[in-house]
């Protein structure tokens, strides 16, 4: 078997146990700090939030900093860091004894994570740029699989073993990826050439790449991405309980909704990243975009939860094309020996739109009606694909021109 493909295995197993141990503990954060002894129902959903943000923080200001240090001793290493780094914080989360010790450790963990770009440069620097596409569409399946079954599983043990063991099962799922990328994975890397090249801090890194006009607006187009399908996000469990009624199988339903798009997600991502090789990912990219805007409308007009589980299955063959084909084209684009450090810029514009588009959502939803909200979203999805097409296209342009 071709390294590449040894790599993209393993590297997607790292992801699915990454994501799934990331996320296990999002069903019962706001009961764990009850458990802490916070019971005002105002003040745990406030820390609830605040300490669900804190990780986003700091991943947002240091992820250039571990991307500069990867281009310089290697993209595996700091892969390893992120992995085992992630896996002593998580554990240490489950010896917190206040709200304030688990908003620490969340701004730790956003600090030393990674693990999850790490992997998509590591891939990106060491696979066919033929195959480019395929490989970043299958490595976004797994580390969506895991968003969609670490709730599920987090919820579940909850029940069977209480709040405090799932940090340290969690801790154990990250070590196990990082002792499996240890053991597996093989980097192509030229030691000797990154060190001859001269050391830049994050803002020279960053002002020689958006040189590279494409970068920038990639860069965009992720905030915007994640910005306007999280403004939605914390709200749809109010959708469904609208939709639905509040009974047993609130919980249940609330949950499945937010499966079925990540659902939908991982199995057209790979299929789309094929495709990507084929036409080209600046296609697949706006075809996606406008998709995803178009696929926003029928979740404003659902009369009840089945229709909505329809609605949100067909948004997920949409979003399986967008983080993938960014990922592709940022690759298509960087020079040569740059690549960690553009794809950690490309990770802090992720973190800032996972952070503000809750954050606006919520304050929208004071003034607009829950349904004009997936409007709203539509919209930033439409803007965005018309922003990638006046900002891709050119190139599309030379690069035909080009052709003899």
């Amino acid at each position: 078997m071709a390294r590449w493909k040894i790599n993209l295995i393993v590297l997607w197993t790292g992801q699915f146990l990454v994501m799934a141990g990331m996320t296990m503990i999002v069903p019962f954060l706001p009961l764990y700090l009850q458990e802490l002894g916070m019971h005002d129902e105002h003040e745990v959903a406030l820390w609830a939030g605040m300490i669900f943000a804190g990780n986003f923080v700091t991943s947002f200001l240091v992820q250039p900093l571990w991307g500069g240090l990867a281009d310089r001793y290697g993209r595996k290493v700091m892969l390893l860091r992120s992995g085992f780094g992630m896996a002593i914080v998580m554990a240490l989360m489950g010896f917190a004894g206040t709200a304030w010790h688990l908003l620490l450790l969340r701004m730790l963990n956003g600090t030393v994570s990674g693990f999850v770009p790490a992997g998509v440069a590591l891939m990106s620097a060491n696979t066919p740029r033929e195959k480019m596409g395929f490989a970043m569409g299958t490595l976004q399946s797994g580390a969506v699989a895991g968003s969609i079954l670490g709730p599920f599983m987090g919820g579940l043990m909850a029940e069977w073993v209480g709040f405090r063991p799932i940090f340290f099962i969690t801790g154990a799922l990250l070590f196990a990826a990082s002792m499996l990328a240890a053991w597996l994975v093989k980097e192509k890397f030229d030691a000797k050439e990154a060190a001859s090249r001269p050391r830049q801090s994050m803002l020279a890194s960053f002002n020689e790449l958006r040189l590279t006009r494409q970068l920038p607006s990639l860069y965009a187009v992720t905030f915007l991405i994640q910005f306007s399908l999280l403004s939605v996000q914390p709200l749809l469990p109010l959708f469904v309980q609208k939709l639905h009624g509040q009974d047993a199988m609130l919980a249940f339903y609330a949950g499945m909704v937010g499966s079925v798009t990540g659902l939908s997600n991982m199995v057209a991502s790979p299929i789309l990243g094929r495709v990507a090789d084929r036409i080209g990912p600046e296609r697949i990219l706006i075809f996606c975009l406008v998709g995803a805007a178009i696929a926003s409308v029928p979740q404003a007009l659902v009369h009840n939860v089945w229709q909505l589980f329809a609605a949100r299955f067909f948004l997920g063959i949409f979003l399986g094309g967008l983080l993938p084909t960014v990922n592709a084209l940022i690759r298509k684009h960087t020079p040569s020996g740059m690549e960690s450090r553009s794809y950690s810029f490309n990770s802090s514009a992720l973190s800032l739109g996972n952070m503000l588009g809750p954050v606006v959502g919520g304050a929208v939803s004071g003034i607009i009606t829950l349904q004009q909200i997936f409007l709203f979203s539509g919209v930033l999805l439409l803007i965005n694909a018309f922003w990638a097409n006046r900002s891709l296209a050119p190139i599309r342009s030379e690069d035909s021109s080009s052709i003899p």
